[in-house]
């Protein structure tokens, strides 16, 4: 009788929660599964959901994963996050507004595994220091387990890699920012804004994330808020005390120079230049590299590692869909594993990577972008039992928030949208967001 194989799986964030979830739904189903071991340097799972209160190193002198912050909400509506199979109606047991603060939402994430028994599968508090393929084609996975320093070689048969890819920041450079006096910061070393009040503040950054900061700065009480983008301007109205700049050119002492000539001076600056893929565990012939893409070099389907598929990705594509988007490649994933989706030969999948890719280089704004994801979505779940998603729903949503953003980006967490699972309306929060500063699970159910 052939052996049980067994699959190594790094990381159990919502991207290794759902391939063990997927997993044992298929067990109960009656599929033969193989043993699923997962490792997670954290206490527990959740992966960028935890809130760990330091920055740089956690409490083992590990790299801190997690970049989230106090008073975090949402910056998209819960509609576009929500499982198919598992609704915020269920979960809440009545209608909610559409924008949750942090812990609110991780609980959301949390609750959704009740239906399965998978916390036994994984070795919480170890960090996976090294894999390596070796010439009888299987993984050896080398693991320290952080409490006891302990260290373990165990050998599997396949490597799934669920680590995300939002905790290795990107911190570029300018000329002068060596004699600039003051706080530099990363968004990933963030926790509170109570440091910034009363200072002139530059978020260099206009991603969702850099305008949120930014927001967040200024609604906190910094003195003036000025956030740099690096390709085309944001389009919003930005209140009295923010504005924006174009590229940052230089910066001699606390005068920043921005492109087109115009200088400002500043106290504080944070980054928000995103993170990089980073896989210290993985040989450079296994690990993905390159900037975070909708269609990410070298995985055919945004999964299957094109140069050795024995190892596979979940969740290092950059994220529109979010929550929804995990599910559709664990699910794949899970079916590759299991055999029921069949790896093609190296020329097909790079005939089928590239078509993406191109079609990727054809995108011209968000509408486009929600289409490409939204269509890649229904291309993986077409191979597998993957709860459906309304894509063209979810887009619309997405896009009826940035509208509400352009609008006024004060009040656009103000705002209702309608599931697209059950079609239940949300209902508004007590308290406008910008004057919300309890972020509390037990002040939002109030």
């Amino acid at each position: 009788m052939a052996s049980r194989e067994r699959i190594g799986l790094i990381g159990a964030g919502p991207s290794g929660m759902a391939l063990l979830r997927a997993f044992s739904l298929a067990e109960k189903a009656g599929a033969q599964v193989p043993e699923v071991v997962a490792f997670e340097r954290q206490d527990d799972w959740g992966g960028q959901w935890n809130l760990d209160w330091r920055t740089g190193a956690d409490k083992y002198g590990e790299p801190v994963h997690s970049s989230m912050y106090r008073d975090l909400w949402i910056n998209g509506p819960k509609e576009c996050m929500e499982y198919p199979d598992y609704p915020f109606d269920r979960h809440f047991g009545r209608a909610v507004p559409s924008y949750l603060p942090r812990e609110v939402m991780s609980e959301y994430i949390r609750a959704r595994m009740q239906d399965v028994d998978v916390r036994g599968q994984i070795r919480f508090s170890t960090a996976v220091r090294w894999v390596q393929k070796h010439d009888d084609g299987r993984f050896r996975l080398t693991a320290q387990h952080l409490v006891s320093g302990e260290s373990v070689v165990e050998e599997f048969d396949r490597i799934v890699v669920a680590s995300g890819h939002f905790h290795t920041p990107q911190v570029p450079s300018w000329p002068g920012i060596e004699s600039f006096r003051g706080q530099v910061q990363h968004a990933g070393d963030y926790r509170s804004a109570e440091g910034y009040v009363g200072k002139r503040v530059l978020v260099i950054g206009s991603s969702y994330s850099g305008q949120d900061l930014a927001l967040q700065l200024h609604r906190a009480g910094a003195k003036h808020v000025t956030t740099a983008y690096r390709k085309q301007p944001q389009d919003i109205a930005w209140p009295q005390g923010m504005d924006e700049q174009p590229e940052v050119q230089r910066f001699d002492g606390n005068t920043v120079t921005f492109a087109g000539g115009a200088q400002a001076e500043y106290d504080m600056v944070l980054l928000c230049t995103g993170y990089l893929h980073h896989y210290p565990f993985l040989p450079q012939e296994l690990a993905l590299g390159g900037p975070n893409l909708l269609c990410p070099i070298g995985l055919w389907k945004g999964v299957v590692w094109h140069d050795d598929p024995d190892v596979l990705y979940v969740g290092a594509s950059q994220q529109l869909f979010t929550l929804t988007l995990l599910e559709a490649q664990a699910y794949f994933a899970r079916d590759v594993l299991l055999g029921r989706v069949e790896v093609p030969e190296a020329e097909e999948r790079k005939a089928d990577m590239d078509a993406w890719f191109e079609r990727m280089t054809q995108i011209d704004g968000p509408p486009a972008a929600l289409a490409y994801q939204g269509a890649y979505i229904q291309d993986l779940s077409a191979h597998t039992d993957c709860p459906e998603v309304d894509v063209e729903a979810v887009a619309e949503t997405f896009l009826q928030m940035r509208d509400a953003r352009i609008e006024d980006v004060r009040t656009f967490r103000d705002r209702q949208h309608r599931s697209t699972v059950t079609g239940t309306m949300a209902v508004p929060h007590h308290t406008p967001w910008m004057q919300e500063f309890d972020d509390s699970a037990e002040n939002f159910q109030r």
